[in-house]
């Protein structure tokens, strides 16, 4: 159900003041592009770039939303595009330095789109990927209602999302609109900015209503706003009913044609064919006709009025503002006019007509005026108070149990969260789990057991006396496990905004996001973009590679360690065993939720291994060396007397790196066995060691020091040159085994065999180096 929240029938005086307002943020916007593409020295030549246009559409949503709607505890995720009118609305109300406006997209000043970590001025949500700013809201909503649940200290408030109606052609946008749990989150406000253009082109056909008709279908509320005061004026007229269908059956780039036309040539084109038409607009004068045709319900501040007001806060609500595209410039309504740029003369004309003086281009309002004190009043009533940070609950580092037996380290990843709850409650009462609906068949069961699934509200578990049932689905809103639906995207959205909640909040949480690791490249993007504004997470990736030999195909993930190695603000491991399991995650945990902390990838393995294999030590110094090292990157699985080979292995290849070298021990060649954890902290080890950077180094001469280098045969489940080049290290020749095609389905021995990461093929390696 859509309905259409009426404009008011007249502007009272407060809207003649948000009007002037409104024309300075349009102003604003404008120049700061204007002037880093114009004005600024530009050496390189190169377009800086900014969009005017995208900018234009939305002053009058966000002028209203922010001078008179918005509240302390609300907060706005805006479309990337209109960057320059949030820095401009931020200017008006003193929370952004006169000093950056003429610095848009300049080294050290204000960035390409908005970001929390990058720009000076308050940014909510970064936006920047199309559809993943917009989503945010869904996750900060989450994220808000679970730190209330679990901790205290986040409060209420509206999650608004400004987004360009383009952006709805994202799967991102569906995938979390369909999300079962969103519909009970009543503070998600959407206002697509309904402008009918995307970045080439006209739109051309009329989606608005099937558009409506699915938000409404996952339980929106969806208020449209689709015309302005002067048009329903005009629609009220005799002949009103027959040019409101005109308009509402026109196509759209039919429409945005007469946004360039004069108004002989509105009259000549509007009708249609119409004389009821024609004859009602033979009695509106020229100036009037033009303003009406512009006079879209976006644009209209008492409509927007009305829009906000008319919000239920009991389910999401969606608000289809129609607007025009560049509205106020001379660009407007034309189909390039993404990134078009006014001219100097176009700029001068547009501050003649918004009374402003070009020799002072970034006035603000002067105190005392009543635009001044509407400025200062918005800007009290939306000061956030300080954020007192809580630190982190502090982690062991070690539980001190050493597995036995045979395990994977899919399972080790569920037990050690079990543990945490025994060995330090603290801490895993900050821990929260989120799937994608494979909770079960990545281990989280007993950990779900424990600590129950997340839910707005408590619902009953019809199973909980079922004794056949083994995984109890206990909802509540106190549970620590937060199950989606299979959309990854949404996944690692919400992973995003957990993270984040130390620097909204104050209040840190420790989120593990779990999912098949096939899948981790699908949800990369908008995890990485995560990471880039400030959320802390971890992201596992469990089962791996081509040891899921009986899935075959593209199931069987290649490129994944290479992924989590060059992801920058991520670390990222591939342990062999549950002891490594256990170290690296602790390690990982106690670097989320804090000022420069750090995500973390950890690819798991479903390959049963003896975990004897690990040979952890039972000497307490040299078993806390084995942990350094291991958290490090990397640790010395086997050393020889006097090797002639070193074996470097990751993760589920470790047994066959171990085999390999029995096998040429007993052939006369002495190799040493390093277990890598991390090939991402071994490259940063060894860029530091080069003197490129600061990190430290000492880990790459614990366990390739140079007295002992030999040839290098370095095998891994997943991509070759994820550890071509520790080769490097010490100069010394190398070959480099992994997976380079697409998987086959067989046993085990077959897999390995077929892509060359078997032990005869380590072994044939280690011979063609050192004979």
């Amino acid at each position: 159900m859509t309905s259409t929240a009426p404009a008011q029938p007249t502007a009272s005086a407060e809207f003649e003041v948000v009007s002037e307002i409104e024309r300075r943020v349009l102003w604003l916007s404008t120049a700061i592009v204007h002037h880093a593409n114009r004005v600024r020295p530009n050496p390189s030549g190169l377009k800086v770039g900014g969009h005017q246009a995208s900018s234009a559409s939305m002053t009058s949503i966000m002028t209203s939303l922010w001078f008179r709607h918005l509240r302390p505890q609300d907060r706005v995720s805006v479309k990337p595009h209109a960057s320059p009118a949030l820095h401009a609305i931020n200017y008006l109300l003193g929370e952004l330095d006169e000093s950056y406006l003429p610095r848009l997209r300049e080294f050290g000043g204000l960035q390409s789109y908005p970001s929390r970590v990058k720009d000076p001025d308050p940014v909510d949500y970064s936006t920047g990927s199309v559809g993943i700013g917009a989503t945010a809201s869904i996750w900060g909503a989450v994220a808000r209602r679970y730190v209330e649940n679990a901790v205290g200290g986040a409060g209420t408030g509206r999650q608004y999302s400004l987004l360009g109606d383009a952006e709805l052609d994202e799967g991102a946008i569906w995938e979390a609109v369909l999300d079962p749990g969103v519909a009970e989150l009543g503070e998600i406000v959407w206002i697509v900015d309904l402008n009918r253009q995307s970045l080439d082109r006209v739109v051309p056909n009329i989606a608005a209503g099937r558009l409506q008709g699915m938000f409404a279908a996952a339980g929106w509320q969806v208020l449209t706003l689709k015309y302005g005061r002067l048009l329903d004026e005009l629609f009220a007229r005799p002949g009103g009913a027959a040019l409101r269908a005109r308009i509402d059956t026109m196509p759209n780039p039919e429409y945005q044609r007469l946004l360039r036309c004069d108004a002989r040539q509105i009259r000549e084109r509007l009708p249609g064919g119409d004389r009821e038409i024609g004859d009602l607009l033979s009695g509106v004068d020229d100036d009037m006709l033009c303003r009406a045709i512009r006079n879209l319900g976006g644009h209209d501040l008492a409509a927007l009025d009305a829009a906000f007001h008319a919000i239920e806060d009991t389910r999401p609500t969606v608000i289809f503002a129609y607007t025009v595209k560049g509205n106020g410039l001379p660009t407007e309504g034309h189909p390039q006019n993404h990134s078009s740029l006014l001219t100097a003369e176009q700029m001068a004309d547009l501050a003649v007509r918004l009374g402003i003086d070009p020799g002072t281009p970034w006035d603000r309002f002067a105190a005392g005026t009543p635009e001044g004190d509407l400025c200062a009043a918005a800007a009290n009533r939306l000061r956030r108070p300080e954020v007192a940070h809580t630190a982190p609950p502090a982690l062991p580092t070690d539980i001190g149990r050493t597995p036995s037996g045979t395990t994977t380290t899919q399972a080790a990843l569920g037990r050690v969260l079990v543990d945490l709850t025994r060995d330090a409650p603290d801490a895993a009462s900050r821990i929260v789990t989120v799937s994608p609906d494979v909770s079960s068949t990545t281990n989280l069961g007993g950990w779900m057991n424990k600590v129950g699934v997340w839910s707005v509200t408590e619902r009953v578990d019809w199973f909980a006396d079922d004794t056949e049932t083994i995984l109890h689905w206990r909802e509540k809103p106190t549970g620590q496990h937060i199950e989606l639906g299979i959309a990854e995207t949404n996944l690692v959205g919400l992973l995003g905004e957990l993270g984040a909640t130390w620097s909204r909040w104050g209040q840190p949480l420790l989120p593990i996001g779990v999912l098949y690791d096939p899948f981790v490249e699908r949800a990369l993007e908008p995890w990485s973009f995560g990471i880039y504004a400030g959320g802390q997470s971890i992201l596992v990736g469990t089962p791996s590679g081509v040891t899921l030999a009986s899935e075959g195909g593209a199931h069987q993930s290649i490129t994944t360690p290479s992924v989590g190695l060059e992801q920058p603000g991520c670390l990222t491991y591939e342990p062999a065993f549950a002891q490594d399991v256990e170290w690296i995650l602790l390690s990982c945990l106690a670097r989320l939720g804090q000022p420069g902390g750090t995500s973390a990838y950890l690819r798991l393995s479903t390959r049963p291994v003896d975990q004897k294999l690990a040979a952890v030590p039972a000497d307490p110094a040299a078993r806390e060396r084995r942990r350094r090292h291991a958290v490090a990157g990397a640790y010395t699985l086997h050393r020889a007397d006097d090797p002639a080979v070193t074996i470097a292995a990751m993760g589920a290849l470790i047994p066959e790196a171990l085999e390999a070298a029995d096998r040429l021990a007993q052939a006369g060649i002495p190799a040493d066995v390093v277990c890598v954890t991390s090939p991402g902290l071994l490259f940063q080890a060894l860029q530091a060691k080069q003197g490129r950077t600061d990190g430290p180094s000492w880990i790459l001469e614990q366990v390739f020091p140079s007295a002992r280098a030999t040839p290098l045969v370095t095998v891994l489940d997943g991509h070759p040159h994820t550890l071509a080049f520790l080769a490097s290290v010490n100069q010394v020749p190398g070959i480099a085994l992994g997976v380079t095609g697409f998987g086959q389905s067989g046993s085990l021995d077959d897999v390995y065999r077929h892509h060359g990461i078997d032990t005869d093929s380590i072994v044939r390696a280690a011979l063609d180096l050192t004979t």
